[in-house]
């Protein structure tokens, strides 16, 4: 494996369940040992707290850092510094840690997401600069898009960043911004330019740079255990060697970026709805209604093999994008989109089934299902909404 990683030894007695065969089905033995390796950690590290955390609201940093010792900081960061691994690869882990939280596996996909426009479209000093401290997780990134007046329309944002010498001076604000305040790099698209695409460039900003200041944590229906708050610029003065590549090119590393974020997002709803799954094939196993299991009743079987059906479809589809990804295949904005959207969808869907299954019980917080279902549901906004996918699908299926 690239950049060996420290591992966690397999658990002792292999689980060996139908529904766990199909999350190993056609991964080679490096891919189940990465598999492994993400699982024992999601199972002792995250999942015995994350109701805890979501109750609580309380942001796992020391858990991120943790993870980053595993060589999960920098997944996709290159040699010398990161793991180096593929999208194929990420999207393993970001499955597995879904399977405990989708919450704290999203805001993951985030870092990872930052550290990778670095490793990417960085210069050699500015990865010596930034990244061996955020690959270590002894400081996380979070990714500025998203302004008050433009969701979908990220081309439009006004955010401007204007030169003064060797100085650019930044002023706007984002929203929605996963991690602010708590985390330490924030990666801004900005207006440098014209209006339209051609004229946003990306900076990288420190956290404690004078200026820049944060709102109060919005109050979300999910994803409680991560901070989303507004990111204010207030003539915030950053040097020009903050700036990504030239002026003009920040459009396309916000594009790159949404490619691979829609694998991962996606990655989440996936293991979110295979942990749903399970549950639910242990509750109508134990479940007795009518003097009989739950599981012998012919539309919760019915029920089972469509919630199977949904997460399975989902995982090959966000396979195949992971993989074409990787290769440059010329078709992988439309295999994303097409992951993002259907694995967002179906999941969420057998999730709630799943929910329904335990009837009132599953309203309950004892019961987690409820908590997989909210934090979730946000997954078929963000990442470009799954209209957006739609039309993404359809515009690339149509072009001349």
């Amino acid at each position: 494996m690239r950049r060996c990683l420290r591992q966690i030894s397999a658990p002792s007695v292999r689980y060996i369940a139908t529904t766990q065969s199909l999350v190993e089905w056609g991964l080679n033995e490096e891919q189940l040992m990465l598999v492994h390796t993400a699982k024992k950690f999601a199972e002792s590290e995250i999942a015995p707290f994350a109701a805890e955390w979501d109750e609580a609201k309380h942001f796992p940093i020391e858990v991120f850092q943790q993870a980053a010792d595993l060589g999960f900081g920098g997944i996709y960061v290159s040699d010398p510094y990161g793991t180096g691994l593929g999208r194929l690869e990420a999207s393993l882990i970001f499955e597995q840690f879904a399977w405990a939280c989708p919450t704290t596996s999203a805001y993951l996909t985030i870092h990872n997401m930052v550290c990778g426009m670095i490793d990417q479209f960085g210069t050699d000093e500015q990865k010596a600069q930034w990244l061996p401290d955020m690959v270590a997780g002894k400081k996380l990134g979070s990714y500025c898009l998203t302004e008050p007046g433009s969701g979908s329309d990220s081309a439009a944002l006004k955010t401007t960043a204007k030169r003064e010498g060797d100085e650019y001076v930044i002023n706007g604000e984002k929203v929605f911004i996963s991690g602010a305040g708590a985390t330490d790099v924030y990666a801004v698209m900005v207006r440098t330019g014209e209006p339209g695409p051609k004229g946003i460039s990306c900076v990288l900003i420190p956290k404690d740079t004078e200026g820049l200041s944060f709102g109060k944590n919005e109050r979300k229906m999910g994803w409680n255990n991560q901070p989303t708050k507004q990111v204010i610029f207030e003539n915030v003065r950053v040097p020009i060697s903050n700036r990504l590549r030239e002026e003009g090119f920040g459009f396309k590393i916000a594009m790159k970026g949404l490619d691979g974020g829609r694998i991962n997002i996606a990655s989440c709803s996936l293991g979110a709805g295979q942990r749903c799954l399970e549950i639910a094939q242990q509750y109508v196993g134990d479940r007795t209604q009518f003097g009989a299991p739950l599981a012998q009743l012919q539309q919760v079987q019915f029920s089972i093999a469509e919630m199977a059906l949904k997460v399975h479809t989902s995982r090959l589809l966000i396979r195949q994008a992971a993989q074409a990804l990787d290769a440059g295949d010329p078709n992988s904005n439309t295999f994303c989109a097409m992951a993002k959207l259907h694995a967002t969808e179906e999941c969420y869907t057998a999730i709630d089934t799943a929910l329904q299954m335990h009837g009132g019980y599953g309203y309950l917080k004892d019961y987690q299902v409820e908590r997989f279902l909210r934090d979730t549901r946000v997954h078929r906004i963000l990442e470009g909404a799954n209209e957006i996918m739609k039309h993404i699908v359809a515009r690339n299926l149509l072009r001349d």
